[in-house]
């Protein structure tokens, strides 16, 4: 008896993580980028047992989410005709540089911008500061960042400089940006560190300059299918009400057992 309520409990609690998923997939419907998790399940112990005619009968304990795989099939692009704004037609992943932890993570989400970074003074600014008796200071540069202090990085892996001097001159448009597309033989296992970002294992292999074509003034669309989603919040949710009906189940069959013994 009390194994149903194990399996009971353990079930309500592993259709709610998938409804978790679910709801972080609806949430960035229109997530520029953004790439759809799906939930796979596994059986948790499972043994036979000898039933009538000495027949085997399998006796499980359940099953458990054992991943949320993420979908990396495209979902088309749209225009928006912002100068910043790139989006990659074909395989590959912008690369981005986070300075708060030195890390390289990759992304489908191309809404950049243009951002205002202080990098340390060179040898020969240090020098005719000492000459002038005075302190060197960091020196401003403008890169094209995702907005949140991550740096894009071009095909060779450097920062994307920006000169604002030729913006004052002419227009965004006018100003040449290189990015970078990067890729892996392998999609499965890249860790899915926020709405849009990848961060790759070991298990994705080499990394490689992508094929993917880079198109200027378009961002590439959610792959969340809305319509498959709420379907399989019904689903979770069902399930869920039939693991706690199992529950109750369980409890009145027992109580009625524990009534009998007096």
């Amino acid at each position: 008896m009390n194994m149903s309520f194990y399996s009971a409990a353990v079930g309500a609690y592993q259709q709610q993580l998938r409804m978790n998923v679910q709801a972080n997939n609806i949430a960035n419907v229109n997530t520029h980028g953004f790439k759809a998790e799906k939930v796979s399940f596994g059986e948790l112990i499972n043994r036979d047992v000898v039933g009538i005619d000495d027949e085997n009968l399998p006796k499980g304990t359940g099953a458990r989410v054992i991943q949320a795989t993420v979908d990396f099939a495209p979902n088309g692009l749209t225009e928006t005709g912002r100068a910043f704004d790139f989006a990659i037609n074909g395989d590959g992943f912008f690369a981005l540089y986070d300075p708060s932890d030195g890390e390289i993570y990759f992304t489908r989400d191309g809404a950049f911008t243009m951002a205002q970074f202080w990098e340390e003074p060179d040898e020969e600014a240090i020098a005719a500061a000492e000459e002038a008796g005075e302190e060197a200071q960091p020196v401003s540069v403008w890169r094209l960042s995702d907005n949140e202090g991550r740096c894009v990085l071009d095909p060779q892996g450097n920062f994307i400089v920006i000169d604002p001097d030729e913006i004052r001159e002419g227009s965004r448009l006018d100003v040449e940006v290189n990015l970078g597309v990067f890729d892996y033989a392998i999609h499965e296992g890249m860790v899915h560190v926020d709405s849009s970002r990848f961060s790759p294992t070991d298990r994705n292999g080499q990394l490689y300059l992508g094929t993917g074509e880079v198109k200027r003034g378009y961002l590439e669309m959610s792959n969340t299918d809305l319509a498959l989603e709420f379907v399989k919040v019904i689903e979770s949710q069902r399930a869920y009400s039939y693991c706690l009906r199992m529950v109750t189940t369980s409890d009145e069959i027992e109580t009625t057992i524990n009534g009998l013994r007096g």
